[in-house]
């Protein structure tokens, strides 16, 4: 199969013949790579390239047989990427997406102020705050193109460090090792209590005993942001209650607005209703931890324009959150930042070494 490990010596190291990627490989076998890892099935990466089994199969051989080695294991649910496979599917997804960014760059060379940005989005970003920054992003760059994949971050980093995205909006959760990122605080989203503006709550302070009269409607959400939430409703003494649940912010909105239930969730997720005044943050009896949240940047490469326009958008619309709340009479800045912005401790921490 291809190039092959040969020894000389007896005891020498192997030494392995040249593979000339840069001369053998195509962009399709590229493609296939990417789309046998991300389907994990020859019939369902076959169908999303418009191929047919046997000329994707007759591809993967070809790309093992210019990389010299099994790239990915055939077994009866389907295939899975080799050791040597991961990183041939990485590489490929690394060129892939310098690609596409040179033809939207191309593109912005053609027509000023167009051009297409890639942002990664945490859920609680995408269903708070990022709306009200596109709507900004599209007032000032109207022929941006926006592209924007929704997940965990553990998921969107990957697609951060090959080029795929360009930034990641949303909570700043501290890495376990460092992982070359720089990261932007610019908002804090904690773990509130909301609760409509006329809601009987707010005639007095929000007790535990008084909290405990009411029904609570709660998200479905991620792991992460589910524990926080299960732990404010212990501390609030709250957690043996059978709450609603439910994955619809339409539906918890609703039930928020038309009756006496109250909400547990990070604040931004309902960020139009506190700005429009229909909906307001309870005082907790007990203080609920920061939660930073903000931008996520590559360190080894510039913004391109659009991705710079989003960017500024994003800290443009964090402080006129901050300026509306503050004139409306609001106790707080909605945020919770005081309408400053700073590097996350990991990023300060990181220059400091």
């Amino acid at each position: 199969m291809g190039a092959s490990a040969r020894r000389g010596g007896g005891a020498g190291p192997a030494v392995t013949q040249r593979r000339y990627l840069d001369r053998k490989l195509k962009l399709s076998l590229l493609r296939a790579a990417d789309a046998l890892e991300t389907q994990g099935s020859v019939v369902k990466a076959a169908a999303t390239l418009g191929m047919t089994q046997p000329a994707l199969t007759k591809a993967l051989r070809e790309l093992e047989d210019v990389a010299g080695c099994r790239l990915f294991e055939r077994h009866p649910r389907g295939v899975t990427p080799t050791q040597a496979g991961a990183l041939v599917v990485r590489g490929a997804r690394r060129v892939l997406a310098e690609l596409r960014r040179l033809d939207e760059q191309l593109d912005e060379l053609a027509s000023a102020g167009s051009g297409t940005v890639a942002v990664g989005a945490l859920p609680v970003a995408a269903a708070g705050i990022l709306p009200g920054v596109l709507i900004r992003l599209k007032e000032t760059h109207p022929f941006v193109t926006v592209r924007m994949q929704q997940g965990r971050t553990e998921d969107l980093l990957p697609l951060l460090a090959s080029g795929e995205l360009d930034l990641i909006v949303g909570r700043l959760y501290e890495p376990a090792v460092p992982d070359g990122f720089a990261r932007e605080a610019l908002w804090s989203e904690p773990i509130s209590i909301l609760a409509r503006a006329d809601h009987p709550i707010f005639a007095g302070p929000a007790t535990v005993e008084r909290l405990s009269e009411y029904e609570l409607v709660l998200p479905t959400v991620s792991q992460r942001v589910g524990q926080e939430i299960e732990h404010l409703l212990v501390q609030l003494g709250l957690h043996s209650r059978a709450p609603v649940r439910s994955s619809s912010y339409s539906f918890i909105r609703e039930m928020l607005l038309q009756s006496d239930a109250l909400s547990i969730m990070p604040r931004l997720m309902m960020v139009g209703d506190l700005l429009r005044g229909a909906l307001r943050v309870v005082a907790p009896p007990v203080a609920a931890p920061e939660r930073p949240a903000g931008l996520i940047l590559p360190r080894d490469r510039a913004l391109p324009p659009p991705a710079r326009a989003l960017a500024d958008a994003l800290r443009a619309y964090v402080a006129e959150i901050d300026a509306r709340a503050v004139a409306s009479g609001a106790p707080a800045p909605i945020t919770g930042c005081n309408g400053t912005r700073r590097k996350s401790d990991t990023t300060s921490r990181r220059r400091r070494t």
